[in-house]
């Protein structure tokens, strides 16, 4: 059975098959999230590993070896930059979850390590970035549901970990594991 959950750790710190990283168009090492799973991976490996890709486009996902880390797929997103919200960023944040999803499938995963994407320094607001990653994962495990996918959000946070908790009574996903 699939579960999704949310928990106080850092993402390189799960032991699920891939991470999500939450990237940028060009694949290249950032600031927060990024910088941390780059570093803790094997800067110069991934570095490596995301030019051999060289681009992603928003709203898509690529995967590369884990490297360092104990999972052992790093899963590139890229969020969309918040605008306002009528620059199809929701739909372009719910496709990054979907798409990081179907590359774990494809590589065989069971589990996958997700932080809030695009909710840093790329603005998305946290309730409405929470909503479409919940809405993005829970309808991928409805539609995929012969295939075991457990879910689980990293944060850092306690107020991004409650509004999280909160999200996902407000959209009647089962508490797992909290």
């Amino acid at each position: 059975m699939s579960n999704i959950e949310i928990r106080k750790i850092g993402i390189t710190d799960l032991g699920t098959d891939c991470i999500v990283n939450a990237a940028n168009s060009q694949l290249a090492q950032g600031s927060g999230v990024c910088g941390a799973i780059f570093r803790a991976a094997d800067t110069a490996k991934l570095t490596a590993a995301c030019r051999a890709i060289g681009h992603c486009p928003t709203g898509g996902a690529v995967i590369t070896p884990g490297f360092g880390l104990k999972a052992k797929h790093i899963i590139h997103a890229v969020g969309p930059i918040w605008r306002g919200g009528s620059k199809n960023e929701p739909e372009d944040l719910y496709s990054c979850y979907k798409e990081s999803l179907d590359r774990a499938k494809e590589n065989g995963a069971h589990s996958v390590g997700f932080p809030l994407i695009s909710a840093g320094i790329f603005g998305y607001p946290k309730d409405g970035a929470w909503k479409q990653a919940l809405q993005a994962c829970r309808d991928w495990q409805d539609a995929n549901a012969d295939y075991d996918m457990d879910i689980v959000f990293a944060v850092l946070d306690q107020s991004i970990l409650d509004l999280g908790h909160r999200t996902m009574r407000e959209l009647n996903i089962e508490k797992t594991s909290w």
